[in-house]
């Protein structure tokens, strides 16, 4: 019956839809979060505004972004991977096709797409797909957006704090904007605005969000962190037992997945001095802080549409752009007053290892650790089924294609006299309603790391010179148990697979190998 009463839905809101019916689209993207970071996913964390869109809506158990900032950004807003748009990397030019370091004009984004279909398209918060090289919001079909180029930054005196009312540099007194602002109420703020002015128009509308918390700096109101003060005392070791815990019986993860062992480079908490405990005790109170605060900003969006009276036809996509992030290092960062903009603080690998339960590695590895992320879906009017969990492997590629199906928008084969590339993702609209979405495989690389999931198989490689491991992820998908030795047909066929996507996808030539120019820049 559940099923029926999505399909009939869905059939009001497919191809053909008039301006009346066609659903609202907003799109989450967070910064840097671990797949453990929420409540809906295991944290300790108070997340009640996206852990009520959870209970209202869908989880997905098996979704993924590109491992990286720029490229996940690339990849969201155009349905193709990544170096199919440009940016393999990050916003440097590499003069190779996969690494322009820019969205380039074989693709299109989800505006450009929307745009023409009636939607009144609009953008707030963390850009970074090539505004250095002239790429912005309004260049790539938004009408509306209040942007940071590259994020960096949460209050209104940080260094880097810089904003963009569609293309243009506002100070940082503009009477436009609220005195003595904080990045991630103003994300919000701006989206509502935008809103009202498609509503307005009677137009639907396209928001695109993209939170740069909780990406470094970390840095909250002093009245925020002092909350959770005290609460990280337990050390990392125990926060990852407890989120694990709770993942097991809320039915997130299966109980065959032992939890991924600690890195050597971790000190057992027990050895870590007093006076230091208290800092990273400190350290994560911050990050519970961003998150928060992040969360609070989501449920102000939520209120906003509730009270519009357009929540129920809003499709509501959430998730993160990469896993938790150890760059930093084992000790994380804490320079300067994280109360303030002029502070620079990391929460490092040791945090990272809670902030990824159960899986291994973090942020720029094609390990789950960092590819996973939460998706939550919440469509009342367009999804029957409530606080259920959805075990369909997807990929962030996928969201250009849904879209395409609930608007009822033509993606082009060609733009601007360009011919633009087909999707590469499939709807999840077949998921909503817990039907298989057919494809071939997901494919990964970055920096050389590299994956690519065939089915509940996983080939995945550490770094360009790396040995391929090989995983049974329906048993386990913390990676803990390697296949490849007893199965090295199997890694040949699919290394083969992954060389042909990566040929194909301008993987390659890469920077510093296969013919590649230059030897990749990290850039953080």
């Amino acid at each position: 019956m559940k099923t029926l009463r999505l399909l009939l839905a869905l059939l009001a809101f497919g191809a053909g839809a008039s301006a009346a019916t066609k659903p609202n689209i907003v799109v989450i993207l967070v910064d840097d979060m671990g797949f453990s970071d929420i409540g809906c996913y295991g944290s300790e964390i108070p997340t009640p505004n996206l852990d009520g869109l959870a209970q209202n809506g869908l989880r997905f158990t098996q979704f993924y972004n590109t491992a990286r900032c720029c490229p996940t950004r690339a990849a969201l807003l155009t349905g193709v991977y990544s170096h199919q748009a440009g940016i393999g990397h990050m916003t440097e030019d590499q003069k190779l096709p996969g690494y322009v370091g820019r969205l380039n004009d074989s693709c299109v984004t989800m505006a450009e797409v929307l745009r023409p279909a009636g939607y009144l398209t609009a953008m707030t918060g963390k850009w970074h797909v090539g505004q250095n090289h002239g790429v912005t919001p309004k260049s790539r079909g938004f009408e509306r957006s209040l942007n940071a180029a590259a994020g960096g930054f949460f209050f209104s005196d940080a260094p880097r704090a810089e904003l963009f009312l569609d293309g243009e540099k506002l100070a940082k007194d503009d009477p436009r904007l609220p005195k003595d602002w904080y990045s991630t109420d103003l994300w919000t703020t701006f989206g509502l605005k935008f809103i009202d002015e498609a509503l307005a128009a009677k137009k639907p509308f396209y928001l695109h969000l993209c939170h740069n918390a909780p990406h470094f700096p970390l840095q909250a109101p002093k009245a925020d962190i002092e909350k959770f003060l005290g609460k990280y005392q337990l050390g990392w070791e125990e926060v990852r037992a407890r989120r694990y815990a709770r993942q097991l019986e809320m039915g997130l993860i299966d109980k065959q997945w032992a939890s991924s062992p600690m890195p050597n480079a971790i000190k057992a908490w027990k050895d870590v001095p007093a006076e230091e405990q208290k800092r990273f005790d400190h350290l994560m109170a911050t990050y519970a802080a961003v998150m928060s605060r992040m969360d609070k900003a989501i449920g102000d969006l939520v209120d906003g549409l509730r009270k519009r009276g357009v929540l129920d036809n809003t499709l509501i996509l959430f998730m993160s752009d990469n896993g938790g992030n150890a760059e930093a290092g084992a000790n994380g960062r804490t320079e300067g007053d994280p109360s303030t903009g002029k502070s620079n603080w990391f929460s490092g690998e040791s945090w990272a290892y809670a902030q990824n339960t159960p899986f291994r590695l973090y942020k720029h590895f094609n390990h789950e650790g960092g590819i996973s992320t939460p998706l939550i879906a919440h469509w009342p009017a367009g999804i029957a089924a409530k606080n259920e969990f959805r075990r369909q492997p997807g990929h962030l590629i996928d969201v250009m294609a849904t879209v395409v199906d609930v608007s009822g928008a033509a993606y082009p084969k060609e733009f601007n006299g360009k011919a633009i590339l087909p999707m590469e993702g499939r709807s999840l609209v077949p998921a909503f309603a817990d039907k298989p979405i057919e494809r071939e495989a997901i494919y990964w690389e970055h920096e050389g790391n590299a994956a690519v999931r065939q089915g509940d198989l996983k080939l995945v490689r550490l770094g360009r010179n790396g040995a391929w491991e090989l995983y049974d992820l329906k048993t386990d998908r913390t990676e803990l148990h390697d296949l490849a030795p007893s199965q090295p047909e199997k890694v040949k066929e699919l290394a083969a697979l992954w060389r042909t996507w990566a040929e194909r996808a301008h993987v390659l030539p890469a920077p510093g190998a296969e013919g590649g120019k230059k030897k990749v820049k990290k850039n953080k």
